[in-house]
Formats: structure tokens, sequence, C-alpha cells
């Protein structure tokens, strides 16, 4: 099926068109030779791939598996690799086929600890086993409440190990990453950070009214913003079996399905969007990259009227906490 052939069949529902974010993109895309192009990380002066390669995706894997992955991801033109302790064995098998690589691409990892002795912890953990001295890009992971935040920028928190790691040139950039609205507003609010992860997909937008209100702050204070989610379509239902057992929810499965929903994402000025972590979604996330072209606002109307037949994985107003 066609890109044109499947906007056909999603705009089946016939709704409206709706206005979208998309202001700056024309000047975020920077065409260089290779298979992905790159778009600059907000303010930073880095430029990354438009699909980025989450180390979940290895996760379970053993080492000659995920090393060709890795590679593989490489020779593809993914430079920005995004690693975090909840996912499992991922750091121990990432360290090694990224170290001859280290110079050449951006490494990001993560905390989920929200007190500085866990967090500073994890860091020195973190750092060892990707057999580096220092990242990139670190980041606070899934922040969700106030609870989150009111602990991770408090007395003792886990803001001063980050604070801490920039200082001692362990961490080059500061970022977080958030799955409310609130809380991504609220993390913008206390601290200048340099990146958002943020979840961006159009079934959200449409039907929840979650995201574009986040990409427009970010944008605004000149941040990187990296989008996760693109892949997910919906929540799975009561007893559903998890097809791709490392998604949550329930993915896009078609190159067409993929190539719609990638496509919408990074028609906001987003840097990247972070593939699925299951290998055979990443390769048709990669390849819909790498023939990405801006959506028409027919197209669109099209994803709207798609979303309007779906469950929405986020939705806004959705503090919890």
């Amino acid at each position: 099926m066609k890109r044109s052939d499947f906007f056909k069949l999603a705009a089946g529902a016939g709704l409206g068109l709706e206005a979208l974010l998309d202001k700056g993109l024309e000047a975020s895309v920077q065409n260089k030779p290779g298979p992905l192009p790159r778009r600059p990380l907000g303010r930073t002066g880095e430029h990354l791939s438009i699909i980025g390669f989450g180390g979940n995706i290895i996760k379970g894997e053993g080492q000659p598996e995920a090393s060709r992955m890795i590679r593989e991801a490489y020779e593809q033109g993914i430079n920005f690799f995004d690693i975090a302790p909840e996912y499992g064995n991922a750091e121990d098998l990432m360290g090694e086929p990224l170290k001859p690589l280290r110079k050449e691409v951006f490494l990001a990892c993560k905390t989920a600890r929200r007190n500085a002795a866990g967090s500073r912890q994890e860091l020195e953990t973190s750092l060892k086993k990707l057999r580096t001295d220092y990242f990139d890009l670190y980041q606070l992971h899934h922040i969700m409440s106030k609870e989150d935040i009111d602990t991770a920028f408090g007395p003792g928190g886990a803001m001063e190990t980050l604070v801490r790691a920039k200082e001692k040139g362990m961490a080059r950039f500061l970022g977080f990453s958030a799955h409310t609205v609130e809380a991504a507003f609220a993390a913008m609010e206390r601290f200048d950070f340099d990146t958002i992860m943020f979840p961006i997909n159009y079934i959200s937008v449409f039907k929840g009214n979650f995201g574009p209100q986040v990409i427009e702050k970010a944008r605004q204070k000149g941040m990187g913003i990296l989008a996760i989610k693109p892949g997910a379509r919906c929540p799975r239902t009561r007893g559903e079996e998890r097809t791709y057992r490392k998604c949550w929810y329930r993915p896009f499965k078609t190159m067409e399905e993929i190539s719609a929903s990638y496509s919408y994402t990074l028609s906001f000025p987003v840097t990247l969007a972070l593939a699925p972590q299951e290998e055979a979604l990443h390769k048709m996330a990669v390849e819909a990259a790498k023939s990405f072209i801006p959506l028409s606002d027919s197209e669109r109307e099209a994803l709207k009227a798609a979303a309007e037949r779906e469950s929405t994985l986020f939705s806004y107003p959705g503090w919890r906490g």
C-alpha cells in the first residue's frame, strides 16, 4: 500500500482538519550526506539523526546479537543511543560495541532515582557499565507526579546529582523524560534543561490533547525535543496477548502505519523520534525516516479521522499524584 492510499483509507471518518504545531520545521532539518538526515538538538550545537536507538531493544539479547544491532544502527546513520538502568542487562550489552564508536555517537543515559544518593550511585554504575567517563546527556527518567517533582528538585534530590555531574564533566547536557503534560511543565519551570523526552504521536494529540503544548513551551526555551512513543497505537485490552514482548502497549505493525505515524511526529519541530523497542518495528521506523516528507494538511486530516477510532495512551489533563 502506498502512503497516499493509506491516508485515503484513514480519512474514512471524514472529520475536519485540526491545525498542528510545526513551527520552524524547515529550518530544523539539516541535509547531510548519509542515509538519515540530522537535526539540531536545541541550543546545544549538536546534530542528531532523526531516528534514535533505544537501549531497551537489546534487553535480554546475547552479546553477539546486541553488538550486531548497535553496529547496524550506526551504519544506517543513527548517532543517538539512549540507555537506562531500568532496561535490564542492556547497559552491560551496550558498553563493548559502543566503545570504539564513543567519540562518534551521542550517548544518553537516565536515572529513575529521585534522591541524590540513589541517583549518584546509578550514574557511577552506568558510566562503568557503558565503559565511558562521561555521558553526552544525563536525564531524570519518567517524571510523572507531584511527588516526583518535589523530591527530585528538593534538598537531597536527584537534581543535585545531575548538576554535579555536569560540573564534574560526567555529563555534557542535562534533560528529563516525562509522561504527563503537568510534570513536563513543572520540570521546565524548575530548571533550565537542555532537552526533554516526551511522548508524541497522532492519536494522543488528537484524542488526548496531549503533546503540542509541551513542544511549544520547550521550543520557546530552545530545548532539544526527543519524541518517544510515535510507534504506540493504543492500550492493550485486558488479557490481550503481548505479541511484541517489549511493548507494553499495542504498537503500529505495518510499514504503512509506521510511516504515517513517524511522518506525523517528525512533522513537529522535534530533534528526533525514538524507534520502537522491537527489532522488526525499529527497522521499519528507520526506513520510514529515510523517506520522511512532512505531512500535508489533507494527510493530517486523515490521521485525525483515524485517531477518532482509537483509544489514547496519554491525555491532558492527566496529572498523577
